[in-house]
């Protein structure tokens, strides 16, 4: 199977062309661009399946990361994959970020990534990486409560905000294991939906509302 794996959650803009009989990528491409998602994604798109000699009827799957992350960037992100899955007849998922971080960690994990505002999100996964709490955003103060548990190492970008002795972490997924991972899921149960743990910023002046007749 052929994965196009797209990441657009966090400052990089990366894709992916995956093989998942071989797990091999066949071509990738992207940068850490910080905003403009929406502009440069289909670039890196071409790009990558240029690099791995495809073109899109060669796709069997779409896969891309929902967040927790970027509120613009993971609106493009799924609004590209639902496209690109629309126009070629194929199945599209939704990777979390906070399982492809804790993907490639050994045993145990709770992966914390930085929500600003003093607020982390976080997510417990077992030695698998699969899911054993659900995605949640708390206080800083209320994760590093959580973060004591003993046996599991601790990852992302608040590694360092909720425990002294962690290593400072990172958001940037691997677009590798972002293509792994949306090879191995069921597409009935994982299609792709932002994850957002927190509203967005924007707040309707509901004293200029205009009344309907």
């Amino acid at each position: 199977m052929i994965v196009l794996a797209i990441d657009t959650a966090g400052t990089g803009c990366f894709a992916a062309l995956y093989d998942s009989d071989r797990d091999t990528v066949l071509g990738a491409a992207g940068a850490d661009i910080g905003r403009g998602h929406a502009e440069r994604l289909m670039e890196f798109v071409d790009a990558a399946l240029e690099a791995a000699g495809m073109d899109l009827p060669d796709i069997d799957r779409v896969a891309v990361t929902i967040g927790p992350g970027s509120f613009t960037g993971i609106r493009v992100g799924v609004a590209a994959a639902r496209g690109f899955a629309l126009a070629l007849g194929v199945p599209a998922v939704g990777v979390s970020t906070l399982a492809a971080l804790a993907a490639d960690r050994p045993g145990p994990s709770l992966i914390a990534i930085d929500a600003k505002r003093d607020e982390v999100y976080w997510q417990r996964f077992a030695a698998d990486g699969s899911a054993a709490t659900p995605p949640a955003i708390a206080s800083v103060e209320e994760a590093r409560a959580i973060a004591l548990a003993e046996g599991e190492t601790l990852g992302g970008s608040a590694a360092s905000l909720l425990r002294a002795d962690a290593e400072a972490g990172t958001d940037g997924v691997s677009i590798a294991t972002v293509a792994r991972l949306g090879a191995r899921l069921d597409p009935e149960a994982s299609q792709p939906r932002p994850l957002y743990l927190r509203g967005p910023d924007a707040k309707p002046q509901a004293g200029f509302a205009i009344r309907r007749a």
